[in-house]
């Protein structure tokens, strides 16, 4: 075939994507790629249809472990060749040996009773479920500004107007609290509580650490009045913050702990709740009370275990990379001040909020233009999320800096606005 008749990969994508998926859609793909799609990845990096090569310091925190991580694609190959899918009326020792890592991996005095799922909708329904049916109660707490879904009955306890737009009525029961230790009180007066869901930092809500002495006040309330505690550390969790859980290493005691995204390992979908026995009471007494067709399936189960493993063996080397990133960005806010007007996070997990959405939608832009991939904070527009690998090198740490400030540096000036040093935490 001729260079002149040669198929374009990323035209025929994004035209397929743009007739059977959504136009938005391919459109956004297409700017956020220069018209490039991702073809292969490999550690911190991916490789597009044009030859060039990107960061990946984005994927919505799937990618804790980078692209392909070589002991979880291992594990998965080997779990492929033998046992790729359950029959779901046998026991396998895949789903059981994760069950095991995982109680012993988070709580293990307190939370062990696992439940799997796919995705972080699936673990945030099994334990609002789990919940009404252990209390018989129905009302829930959840936090402004926290994400848990876009399911329905996660989406009641999702705080952006922009997912629960037209949707009503959603599931009910579900109040939102403030983030002030001075709201927790009133928050708990009236109907008793089932649970509280919160997230200890808030990630799609703009990378926004909830405070210590909040949180505290918020999971001794939930005991006083009988409500199980949930902690969402979908995102936050296995040391994409530092440590393992946020919500254990705070002293929170959560009753249910909710893991996702970088659980497969960024190979296989995967998520799990892990509960107390009070918890998951309904369950241990009736296991088809809650299920789904995929719930432990053994690729996804090999994939996590090797997850767990990866994670420890890295954890080190996250802590050097945070420190790295804490100062880098630091410098890069006072740099730019005028156009960051602050710089949030913890751990692996960082957002750059700018002097507007228009701002932050032009340095996305030009991030995806010089080779960094990284998450937007769509219910927080002015947001961008930097949700590295723990397998990046120091070397790709600066050069992932030195992209963000060039892209700082291009953007127009009517984006800037005259104020104070931004505000580093």
């Amino acid at each position: 075939m001729s260079a002149t008749t040669r198929q374009d990969p990323a035209r025929d994508t994004l035209d397929a994507l743009r007739r059977r998926f959504s136009p938005p859609l391919a459109l956004v793909y297409g700017m956020n790629g220069s018209g490039a799609i991702e073809m292969t990845g490999e550690g911190a990096r991916v490789r597009l249809s044009d030859g060039r090569t990107a960061l990946d310091f984005g994927s919505y925190a799937v990618t804790l472990l980078g692209q392909r991580h070589p002991g979880v694609v291992a594990a998965v190959r080997r779990q492929l060749d033998a046992l790729p899918v359950s029959t779901r009326v046998l026991g396998n020792g895949t789903t059981a040996a994760l069950g095991e890592a995982l109680a012993a991996y988070a709580d293990p005095e307190r939370l062990t009773r696992v439940w799997l799922g796919l995705n972080g909708c699936d673990a945030v329904e099994a334990a609002l479920k789990l919940a009404r049916l252990a209390t018989g109660r129905t009302r829930v707490l959840a936090v402004e500004g926290g994400y848990h879904g876009k399911s329905l009955g996660a989406l009641a306890a999702t705080w952006s107007s922009r997912y629960r737009a037209s949707l009503g009525p959603l599931l009910g029961g579900v109040d939102h609290l403030a983030p002030d230790v001075e709201a927790v009180p009133a928050a708990f007066a009236g109907e008793e509580v089932a649970a509280v869901i919160v997230e200890p930092v808030q990630g799609e809500g703009g990378v926004r650490p909830l405070e210590p002495a909040f949180l505290r006040a918020l999971a001794r309330a939930a005991r006083e009045h009988g409500a199980f505690l949930i902690a969402d550390e979908i995102q936050t969790g296995l040391r994409r913050c530092g440590p393992r859980l946020v919500s254990t290493d705070a002293g929170l005691r959560p009753d249910a702990v909710l893991l996702g995204k970088a659980l497969g390992g960024g190979v296989q979908p995967l998520s799990a709740v892990l509960a107390t026995e009070e918890l998951y009471a309904p369950l241990t007494a009736d296991p088809f009370v809650h299920t789904t067709t995929f719930s432990g399936h053994p690729l996804g189960a090999a994939a996590g275990v090797a997850a767990l493993v990866a994670v420890e063996e890295l954890a080190a080397r996250g802590e050097r990379l945070a420190a790295l990133l804490g100062s880098g960005l630091d410098r890069l806010a006072r740099r730019h001040r005028g156009l960051i007007c602050g710089v949030r996070g913890r751990g692996l997990m960082w957002g750059v909020e700018f002097s507007g959405a228009a701002a932050a939608g032009d340095v996305l832009l030009e991030l995806g233009r010089r080779g960094l991939v990284v998450s937007p904070c769509l219910g927080r527009p002015e947001v961008l999320r930097l949700l590295p690998p723990l397998v990046a090198t120091d070397e790709e740490a600066e050069e992932a800096l030195a992209v963000l400030d060039g892209a700082c540096a291009a953007v127009p000036e009517e984006f800037r606005t005259a104020t104070a040093a931004p505000a580093v935490s």
